[in-house]
């Protein structure tokens, strides 16, 4: 069974940078596709970026127009591990992310795709 560890969550000033972390155990890493989604009190679950697995053709990437600039997702095969850099934050971004995994998947935006879930990890942005 795939188990999902996110890490990195904080407190950040409007303008700051923080980098989230997944720590994925139990499975292959290299054969899910990993994506990163938030939620804010109120809202709903929203996707934030993805990132394909190994076997895709490429390595292909996805981000809400929201992040695109912003944020980059990456992944570490050899630490099984995926992140998400975030730069430039806002108060919008302040949400609890999440991240999730799907078996050979491409960059899917859509959270019922996914088989997997993180705890999640808060991040909370000042103005």
């Amino acid at each position: 069974q795939v188990q999902l560890v996110e890490s990195g969550g904080g407190l950040v000033q409007a303008g700051g940078a923080l980098r989230l972390s997944c720590a994925f155990s139990g499975r292959a890493f290299g054969n899910y596709a990993m994506g990163w989604f938030r939620q804010a009190p109120g809202k709903e679950r929203e996707f934030v970026a993805a990132i394909s697995w190994n076997g895709w053709s490429g390595s292909s990437t996805d981000y809400a127009d929201s992040v695109k600039g912003r944020f980059t997702i990456s992944r570490d095969n050899a630490k099984n591990t995926m992140y998400l850099q975030m730069n430039s934050l806002k108060p919008e971004d302040m949400a609890v992310y999440y991240c999730a995994a799907l078996r050979f998947g491409s960059v899917p935006s859509r959270d019922y795709k996914y088989d997997y879930w993180g705890q999640g990890t808060q991040v909370t942005v000042s103005s």
